[in-house]
Protein backbone atom coordinates (compact mmCIF):
# COMPACT_ATOMS: atom_id res chain seq x y z
CA UNK A 1 0.00 0.00 0.00
CA UNK A 2 1.68 3.30 -1.18
CA UNK A 3 0.67 6.34 1.12
CA UNK A 4 0.69 9.40 -0.76
CA UNK A 5 1.25 12.79 1.14
CA UNK A 6 0.98 16.64 0.51
CA UNK A 7 0.98 19.49 2.68
CA UNK A 8 -0.36 23.11 1.61
CA UNK A 9 -0.89 26.43 3.62
CA UNK A 10 -4.51 27.66 5.23
CA UNK A 11 -5.31 30.60 6.80
CA UNK A 12 -5.05 28.71 10.05
CA UNK A 13 -1.76 26.96 9.59
CA UNK A 14 -0.13 24.09 7.18
CA UNK A 15 -2.76 21.28 6.48
CA UNK A 16 -1.29 17.63 5.42
CA UNK A 17 -3.16 15.41 3.63
CA UNK A 18 -3.18 11.75 2.77
CA UNK A 19 -4.55 9.34 0.37
CA UNK A 20 -4.49 5.99 -0.37
CA UNK A 21 -5.65 4.22 -3.45
CA UNK A 22 -7.36 7.19 -4.94
CA UNK A 23 -9.03 8.11 -1.13
CA UNK A 24 -7.75 10.90 1.21
CA UNK A 25 -7.62 9.09 4.36
CA UNK A 26 -6.45 12.29 6.68
CA UNK A 27 -6.57 15.67 6.45
CA UNK A 28 -4.84 17.38 9.48
CA UNK A 29 -3.37 20.58 10.86
CA UNK A 30 0.27 19.83 11.03
CA UNK A 31 0.37 20.62 14.91
CA UNK A 32 -2.97 19.19 15.51
CA UNK A 33 -3.46 17.17 18.39
CA UNK A 34 -3.33 13.63 16.53
CA UNK A 35 -2.26 14.40 13.39
CA UNK A 36 0.79 12.09 11.61
CA UNK A 37 4.21 13.08 11.42
CA UNK A 38 5.70 12.26 7.77
CA UNK A 39 6.96 8.80 7.37
CA UNK A 40 9.98 8.56 4.98
CA UNK A 41 7.89 5.59 3.33
CA UNK A 42 5.19 8.07 1.76
CA UNK A 43 5.68 9.69 -1.45
CA UNK A 44 5.59 13.33 -1.38
CA UNK A 45 2.64 13.52 -4.35
CA UNK A 46 1.53 16.80 -4.37
CA UNK A 47 0.48 16.82 -7.86
CA UNK A 48 -2.15 13.35 -7.40
CA UNK A 49 -5.32 14.38 -8.36
CA UNK A 50 -7.12 13.71 -5.06
CA UNK A 51 -4.53 15.40 -3.00
CA UNK A 52 -4.80 18.39 -5.28
CA UNK A 53 -9.10 18.08 -5.21
CA UNK A 54 -8.37 17.99 -1.43
CA UNK A 55 -6.40 21.12 -1.22
CA UNK A 56 -8.01 23.02 -3.49
CA UNK A 57 -11.35 22.46 -2.01
CA UNK A 58 -10.10 23.17 1.38
CA UNK A 59 -8.36 26.67 -0.04
CA UNK A 60 -11.86 27.29 -1.58
CA UNK A 61 -13.75 26.61 1.30
CA UNK A 62 -11.57 29.18 3.05
CA UNK A 63 -12.12 31.63 0.67
CA UNK A 64 -16.10 31.36 1.24
CA UNK A 65 -16.35 29.75 -1.88
CA UNK A 66 -17.00 26.60 -0.89
CA UNK A 67 -19.75 24.82 1.77
CA UNK A 68 -19.71 21.09 1.17
CA UNK A 69 -16.47 18.74 0.03
CA UNK A 70 -16.73 16.06 -2.76
CA UNK A 71 -13.10 14.65 -3.09
CA UNK A 72 -13.20 10.92 -2.63
CA UNK A 73 -12.66 10.01 1.56
CA UNK A 74 -11.87 6.59 3.15
CA UNK A 75 -12.55 6.33 6.75
CA UNK A 76 -10.87 3.53 8.74
CA UNK A 77 -12.26 3.15 12.69
CA UNK A 78 -14.47 1.70 14.25
CA UNK A 79 -17.84 0.42 13.16
CA UNK A 80 -19.33 3.29 15.80
CA UNK A 81 -16.51 6.06 15.30
CA UNK A 82 -17.67 6.02 11.30
CA UNK A 83 -21.19 6.23 12.57
CA UNK A 84 -20.46 8.74 14.20
CA UNK A 85 -18.14 11.04 11.58
CA UNK A 86 -20.99 10.17 9.20
CA UNK A 87 -23.35 11.84 11.45
CA UNK A 88 -20.64 14.87 11.65
CA UNK A 89 -20.77 15.47 8.14
CA UNK A 90 -24.25 15.85 7.75
CA UNK A 91 -24.16 18.81 9.74
CA UNK A 92 -25.05 21.94 7.65
CA UNK A 93 -22.61 24.75 6.98
CA UNK A 94 -22.57 27.32 9.78
CA UNK A 95 -24.66 25.42 11.97
CA UNK A 96 -23.92 23.57 15.42
CA UNK A 97 -25.52 20.24 17.23
CA UNK A 98 -23.98 19.52 20.31
CA UNK A 99 -22.22 16.00 21.38
CA UNK A 100 -26.01 14.58 22.81
CA UNK A 101 -27.64 15.36 19.66
CA UNK A 102 -24.33 13.85 17.35
CA UNK A 103 -24.52 10.19 19.52
CA UNK A 104 -28.30 9.84 18.60
CA UNK A 105 -27.82 11.30 14.53
CA UNK A 106 -25.41 7.98 15.34
CA UNK A 107 -27.70 5.69 16.38
CA UNK A 108 -26.33 5.93 20.21
CA UNK A 109 -28.63 7.97 22.13
CA UNK A 110 -26.91 8.65 25.49
CA UNK A 111 -23.60 8.17 24.25
CA UNK A 112 -22.73 11.80 24.11
CA UNK A 113 -19.28 11.45 25.55
CA UNK A 114 -18.48 8.33 23.27
CA UNK A 115 -19.54 10.47 20.38
CA UNK A 116 -17.30 13.24 22.07
CA UNK A 117 -14.24 10.23 21.56
CA UNK A 118 -14.79 9.85 17.95
CA UNK A 119 -15.19 12.86 17.44
CA UNK A 120 -11.80 13.91 19.00
CA UNK A 121 -10.53 11.12 16.27
CA UNK A 122 -12.11 12.47 12.99
CA UNK A 123 -9.45 11.68 10.80
CA UNK A 124 -10.39 14.45 8.16
CA UNK A 125 -10.25 17.43 9.61
CA UNK A 126 -12.60 20.53 8.26
CA UNK A 127 -14.15 18.05 5.32
CA UNK A 128 -15.59 16.12 8.17
CA UNK A 129 -16.93 19.25 9.97
CA UNK A 130 -15.90 18.51 13.67
CA UNK A 131 -16.00 21.64 14.35
CA UNK A 132 -19.54 22.03 14.21
CA UNK A 133 -19.79 19.92 17.44
CA UNK A 134 -20.36 22.26 20.72
CA UNK A 135 -21.04 21.46 24.41
CA UNK A 136 -24.85 20.80 25.57
CA UNK A 137 -24.85 24.75 26.92
CA UNK A 138 -23.73 25.40 23.29
CA UNK A 139 -20.00 26.46 24.33
CA UNK A 140 -16.84 25.44 22.67
CA UNK A 141 -15.18 22.59 23.86
CA UNK A 142 -12.21 20.65 22.49
CA UNK A 143 -11.22 20.62 19.13
CA UNK A 144 -7.52 18.64 17.95
CA UNK A 145 -7.01 21.69 16.13
CA UNK A 146 -7.03 24.11 19.36
CA UNK A 147 -10.26 26.30 19.99
CA UNK A 148 -8.56 29.13 18.21
CA UNK A 149 -8.98 26.98 15.09
CA UNK A 150 -12.48 25.74 15.74
CA UNK A 151 -13.61 29.49 16.23
CA UNK A 152 -12.14 30.52 13.45
CA UNK A 153 -14.00 27.95 11.64
CA UNK A 154 -17.07 28.88 12.81
CA UNK A 155 -16.54 32.22 12.72
CA UNK A 156 -15.93 32.19 8.76
CA UNK A 157 -19.12 29.87 8.27
CA UNK A 158 -20.97 32.78 10.29
CA UNK A 159 -22.49 30.21 13.40
CA UNK A 160 -23.75 31.58 16.10
CA UNK A 161 -21.20 31.59 19.27
CA UNK A 162 -21.88 31.44 22.95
Amino acid sequence: MTILYTQFPTPLGTMLALAVDGRVVRLDFVDAKHAPSIDPAWEDAPRDPVLRACATQVRDYFARGRAAFDFPIALGGTAFQQRVWRAIAEVPYGETIDYAELARRAGAPGSARAAGTATGRNPIAVAIPCHRIVGSDGRLTGYAGGLDRKTHLLTLEGARLI
